[in-house]
C-alpha cells in the first residue's frame, strides 16, 4: 500500500514552469513541507542548512529578475531559498556534544557515547575549521594522507570538499520539501538559475552562506509541464556489481 502511494508521489512530482494565479497555498502547507524537509537525511546530523521561506509579495516581486525572470518565479506564491550555513558547525556541533553529554548524565559514559563525544569534539572541528593561512586545511590533508595510506579513511582536504557535503545535505531537504508539496497537491519548481550575488544580499545572507537552489511553489497548469519526462533507460543509468 505504502509503495503505491510513494510511487504516485514520485510520479506526480513534475517541475512545473507556471501555477495558477487564483489559486492560493496555504501557509500550513509550507510550513508542514519544512518541517519534513528538517528531517531529510544530512551528514553527521550537523544541520548545517537554513530554508528561507519567501512569502513577502515585495520580496517576491524582488525575487523574479533575480531569478532570471522565470515564469516559475513570476507566477509562484512562496519562494523557498535552501542555503547552506558551513559557518554554523561550531554551533551545531557543540549542540550535537550538548545532546551526548545529556545522555550521559552522571553515569560512566559508555564506549558509543564516548565516541561520539570524540566525534563531535575533535572529528567535527577537523572536519570543519577554516582560518586564513590555510592551516586548518593543510593539517586535514596530512591527518587524511596518514590515515589513509593502508586503510580506507574519509578524505576531506580543502574546502571545496566542505562545500560539497553541505550542498549535498541541503539538496536531499530540498528534494524531500518537494516530495512533501507533491504528496500536499502542490506543486514545485527547483530553479539553479539565479544571480547568486544578488539573491544573497536579497535575503541578507553573510558570505559564508551559499544557496543550493530556489524552489518556486504553487498549483501547477498543464502548460507548466513542458511535455513527458523522459529518462535514459534503466540498463544505461544503473551499473550492478554482482549477481544473485
Amino acid at each position: 500500500m505504502f509503495l503505491k502511494e510513494f510511487e504516485s508521489i514520485v510520479n506526480s512530482r513534475r517541475a512545473n514552469r507556471k501555477f495558477a494565479e487564483d489559486i492560493p497555498v496555504p501557509d500550513e502547507v509550507i510550513e508542514t513541507g519544512l518541517k519534513h524537509a528538517m528531517l531529510a537525511p544530512n551528514s553527521s546530523n550537523m544541520q548545517l542548512w537554513e530554508f528561507h521561506w519567501i512569502k513577502d509579495a515585495a520580496l517576491l516581486n524582488a525575487m523574479t529578475p533575480i531569478c532570471l525572470n522565470q515564469t516559475a518565479a513570476r507566477t509562484a506564491k512562496h519562494l523557498v531559498a535552501f542555503v547552506t550555513r558551513r559557518d554554523y558547525w561550531k554551533e551545531h556541533a557543540q549542540w550535537n556534544y550538548d545532546l551526548v553529554k545529556k545522555e550521559i548524565g552522571d553515569k560512566e559514559p559508555s564506549k558509543k557515547e564516548k565516541r561520539g563525544l570524540e566525534y563531535y569534539g575533535v572529528m567535527m572541528p577537523l572536519v570543519y575549521r577554516r582560518d586564513w593561512l590555510g592551516i586548518a586545511a593543510l593539517i586535514r590533508r596530512i591527518v587524511c594522507f596518514i590515515k589513509g595510506f593502508k586503510n580506507p579513511f574519509m578524505r576531506i582536504n580543502g574546502n571545496r570538499d566542505q562545500n560539497i557535503i553541505v550542498h549535498k545535505s541541503c539538496a536531499l531537504a530540498a528534494q524531500t520539501f518537494m516530495l512533501s508539496m507533491s504528496a500536499q497537491g502542490f506543486d514545485t519548481c527547483p530553479m539553479e538559475g539565479f544571480d547568486p550575488l544578488r539573491a544573497k544580499k536579497a535575503l541578507n545572507l553573510p558570505k559564508a552562506a551559499e544557496i543550493t537552489m530556489i524552489v518556486a511553489v504553487g498549483k501547477g497548469t498543464t502548460e507548466g509541464i513542458q511535455g513527458e519526462r523522459k529518462r535514459l533507460p534503466f540498463e544505461k543509468t544503473v551499473v550492478v556489481h554482482g549477481t544473485h
